[in-house]
C-alpha cells in the first residue's frame, strides 16, 4: 500500500493542549500508541469513542495542507528536509483559540490571528506541491460527493484538496459530525470548560509532517519543524 502524508499544524508534543487533546480523542499520534481518555463532567453515558472516531484517526491537528501520495521521483526523507527548510524561513505567530463549533463538528478555532494562519496555510499548500502526486480517480470521486462549487472542484483538481485559499478555515478538530443541535451544545459547554485552561494566546511555532502508511492506518508524526525566522525578517 501507498503511504500519504500531510503537512498540519500540531501542538509540542510536552504541552498541555496536545496531552489532553490527544487524551480527549484516544490516540498520540506523537507516540502512536492510545491514550486514557479523561472522565468529563456533563457527558455522562456519551459514547466519546464513537463521537471522536474520525479525528482520532488523523490525530490532533490542523490541516496545512491535505494528505497526499509522494510524487514520482520523491522521497520521504526529501520532504523531511524539504519541511525543515520551509519552516525555518518562517516566523512564529500567536493567536487565540478555544473551542467553537464549525457547522456540525467542534473543534479548536480562531478567535483572531487569522491572516497570518491563512499566510501560513498558502505557503504550506504552494510549498509543498511539487512532492504532491496527482489525485486519483477515487479520490476525486470521494471529494466531489460533497457538491463542490466550480471554484472549488477547480482548486481540487490544482491543489488536491478544494478548501484551499478562500475556502480555508483553521480548525483543529475535538469530535465528528453531530447532528442533534442539543447534544452538540451540550458536548461544547462541556470542552469548553475541559479546555479552559488551554484556551486564549496560543504560540504557533512549527509545522508537523504527518504520515499514514496506508489508507486503513491513523496518521503520526514524523518530524514537528520549528518555525525559526525571526518576526522583524
Amino acid at each position: 500500500m501507498t503511504a500519504r502524508y500531510a503537512i498540519y499544524y500540531a501542538p509540542p508534543e510536552v504541552s498541555a493542549l496536545w496531552r489532553k487533546a490527544s487524551a480527549w480523542l484516544g490516540r498520540d499520534a506523537f507516540t502512536g500508541k492510545d491514550a486514557a481518555r479523561p472522565v468529563i463532567p456533563g457527558l455522562d453515558g456519551l459514547d466519546v469513542g464513537a463521537l471522536t472516531a474520525d479525528p482520532r484517526h488523523y490525530g490532533f491537528h490542523a490541516t496545512l495542507k491535505a494528505p497526499f501520495e509522494l510524487a514520482e521521483g520523491k522521497t520521504e526523507s526529501e520532504l523531511l528536509a524539504a519541511a525543515a527548510d520551509f519552516a525555518a524561513g518562517l516566523a512564529p505567530f500567536e493567536a487565540a483559540i478555544a473551542p467553537a463549533a464549525l457547522g456540525r463538528f467542534l473543534a479548536f478555532r480562531l478567535l483572531d490571528g487569522d491572516a497570518d494562519m491563512v499566510t501560513l496555510h498558502a505557503a504550506c499548500v504552494r510549498g509543498f506541491e511539487t512532492f504532491r502526486a496527482p489525485l486519483g480517480d477515487a479520490d476525486l470521486a470521494r471529494r466531489r460527493k460533497a457538491n463542490l462549487t466550480p471554484e472549488q472542484d477547480e482548486r481540487l483538481v490544482s491543489w488536491g484538496y478544494p478548501y484551499v485559499f478562500e475556502d480555508f478555515r483553521f480548525h483543529m478538530t475535538l469530535t465528528g459530525a453531530i447532528r442533534d443541535d442539543a447534544l452538540r451544545e451540550r458536548v461544547l459547554a462541556a470542552l469548553q470548560e475541559h479546555f479552559a485552561a488551554e484556551s486564549g494566546p496560543h504560540r504557533f511555532d512549527a509545522v508537523a509532517v504527518f504520515r499514514q502508511t496506508d489508507r486503513q492506518a491513523p496518521f503520526d508524526i514524523l518530524a514537528r519543524c520549528t518555525l525559526r525566522a525571526s518576526v522583524a525578517a
